[in-house]
Parts: C-alpha cells; sequence; structure tokens
C-alpha cells in the first residue's frame, strides 16, 4: 500500500499499533508522522452498526475499524480517503459507511478479505498496513457484576467487567501481523476502551504471544480519564509534566494484557473450562491511589513479571496530540 502523497518517515522506526476504534485511529495518525513503516493491528470484533450488518450478511470480520485505520493512514489529498467516511442517511443503505460497502464488495469479489483491504489501501493512498487481528469474525464476550455477556455491544455497556475472551478461543491471526510485531521496533497499544478495542484485539491468543515475545518497545497509550464503572479503581500512577511533550508514567503503569498460568489472561490465573487454552482478560489490581486517589485520571493495569508487560512504557498523551478526547469518550459515530 502506498503512495507518494502519503510519504513516511525514512529512517524511523518499524511501527505496530494495536487496538480498534477512534482510539486506534488516532494513534495511527500520531504514528505516521515519525515511522518509516506502520502496521494496524485491528479489532474485528464489533457487532453493531454497519459493522454488525455486514459481518452477519456476509460472514466477515467487522470492516468498520479497519476503514476507520485505512482513512487515518490514507493520503489526505486522494478524494477516496474523505469517500470512505461517507455514510449514508437514507434507504436501505441508511447508516452504511462507504468504505464498509467498499471493503465488503471487495471481499465478496476477491473471495479474500486481506486482499479487499489491500485494494481498498490502494484506493485511499494508505501509507501503511491494515490487519484484521484475526482473520475470522470473533464474538467478545464479557463476565460482568450481572453475569456473562455476549457480543461487543453488550460488553460496551455491561458495567464493571472482570473478564474478557473471545469466540471461538482458538481464532487464527493473520501471518503478516505475526511478523510485524516479531520485527516491531515499537508497538503501541491504546488508547480508547480497554475492553472492546484494546483488548479485543490484543487476546486473540497468537497476537498475544507475539506481544510477549516481541523485543519492541512497547508503548500504552492511556486514556485521559475512567471509563466507568468499568475502570474506575484504574491507575496509571502520578505522571510527571513535560510541557510541550507526551506525559511519562513510570514502568509501575497500566500494562494490559497480563499473561497467566498456563495461557490464561484471567484473574486468579488457571485454564480454561474444559481444559481448552485461550485468552483472557484479568482484572488488575488498582496502583497507587485507585479511584478518586493521586494519578487515577486514566486506565490502568499491573504487571511486574514479565508477559507483555516486561518491556512496556506508559504514555499520557495530551487529547490534542493524539485524539484521546474522542477516543476517551467512547464511540460517537456507529462503525
Amino acid at each position: 500500500m502506498g503512495t507518494a502523497g502519503a510519504a513516511l518517515t525514512p529512517g524511523g522506526p518499524r511501527v505496530v499499533a494495536l487496538g480498534g476504534g477512534h482510539g486506534l485511529a488516532a494513534t495511527l495518525t500520531a504514528v505516521r508522522s515519525y515511522a518509516s513503516q506502520v502496521t494496524a493491528v485491528v479489532s474485528v470484533a464489533d457487532d453493531g452498526g454497519s459493522s454488525g450488518r455486514l459481518r452477519q450478511a456476509f460472514g466477515i470480520p467487522a470492516p468498520g475499524d479497519l476503514r476507520r485505520c485505512l482513512v487515518a493512514l490514507g493520503d489526505p489529498t486522494s478524494p477516496w480517503t474523505g469517500f470512505f467516511e461517507h455514510r449514508f442517511d437514507a434507504g436501505e443503505l441508511e447508516g452504511h459507511a462507504l468504505g464498509n460497502l467498499v471493503i465488503a464488495g471487495l471481499a465478496s469479489a476477491t473471495g479474500d478479505f486481506a486482499a479487499a483491504l489491500e485494494e481498498a489501501g490502494r484506493l485511499v493512498g494508505c501509507a501503511g498496513r491494515v490487519l484484521p487481528a484475526s482473520t475470522v469474525p470473533v464474538v467478545l464476550k464479557a463476565d460482568a457484576d450481572g453475569g456473562p455477556v455476549e457480543g461487543q455491544v453488550n460488553v460496551s455497556s455491561a458495567g464493571r467487567i472482570s473478564a474478557v475472551s473471545l469466540v471461538p478461543p482458538d481464532a487464527p491471526a493473520p501471518p503478516a501481523a505475526l511478523k510485524a510485531i516479531a520485527t516491531a521496533d515499537q508497538v503501541v497499544l491504546g488508547p480508547g476502551s480497554l475492553f472492546t478495542s484494546v483488548l479485543a484485539a490484543a487476546i486473540v491468543p497468537e497476537v498475544t504471544e507475539a506481544l510477549a515475545a516481541t523485543s519492541a518497545q512497547t508503548v500504552y497509550v492511556c486514556n485521559l480519564r475512567p471509563q466507568l464503572p468499568e475502570t474506575d479503581d484504574f491507575d496509571v500512577g502520578r505522571p510527571r509534566a513535560c510541557p510541550g511533550r507526551p506525559r511519562r508514567a513510570s514502568r509501575r503503569g497500566a500494562v494490559p494484557p497480563r499473561r497467566v498460568g498456563s495461557g490464561r489472561l484471567r484473574r486468579g490465573g488457571g485454564r480454561a473450562a474444559g481444559g481448552r487454552r485461550s485468552r483472557v482478560w484479568s482484572r488488575p489490581r488498582p496502583v497507587g491511589g485507585g479511584a478518586g486517589g493521586p494519578g487515577s485520571d486514566g486506565l490502568a493495569g499491573h504487571n511486574r513479571t514479565g508477559g507483555v508487560g516486561a518491556r512496556t512504557t506508559t504514555v499520557r498523551l495530551e487529547g490534542e496530540r493524539l485524539g484521546a478526547r474522542s477516543a476517551n469518550r467512547g464511540r460517537t459515530t456507529p462503525a
């Protein structure tokens, strides 16, 4: 992918950005200003809006967040970059984004979802590569205070969550995504919803293993405030302000997800039901002051013992720099 109008930075780092929603698109907008290569690894668990309708109709991974990433990395001089975000407001196509329909149409015509994304990337002059976190549609599940819930839309409104997982539990990741993580100089996770964006991509089993194995610098971009009630007791420690620069927190900060036991990511560790290996997120213990306490204006995880967070630096970026304000407010437009 790529055109002359969407050039990156020669000699810059190779960067992989992982997540979904508005947060990942905002990260890509920032990353393209300093990276020589950019790969987006995107959650495809969305089951609402245009994405949900298309995945149900055609059996494809949800295209909405992939479209956002293509646009974020697209050539700003290409008319297609704007066209992809056009949303129909009447008739049978009401609610659909044109880019979603293009991706679905290309997937149907080629019979290859990865090839469809490549062609869509060429249309917008994409400066990097946009890949789904899994090659098949997945369903996000969560254990919440009110009981188990299924589907990203339901998870996003489930309240306090103790664990998340995917169905199928062994959803494969694209080999190109795993290679990009393995050869990256930097991996960036977030910002955005911890449960339905960041972890929905990170708990794909092969992605989790690739994140744990990579020698890249790993950066977790925190939201500027908690998502209540989901992350009300999360803390990134007391950041030190650096005027005009990203605010860098200590290495005690947020590190999702955490690798536990025999491969299951869950509060307390252990193996998935029936002995099947799976990936789930475990709710970490708060660090520092907790909700309302010192430094409690972001998400938190806690990891001192290796896994994904062993080489992780936590940063907090100003909303104007990385668009974290829109990401932190949640999804304002359907995918």
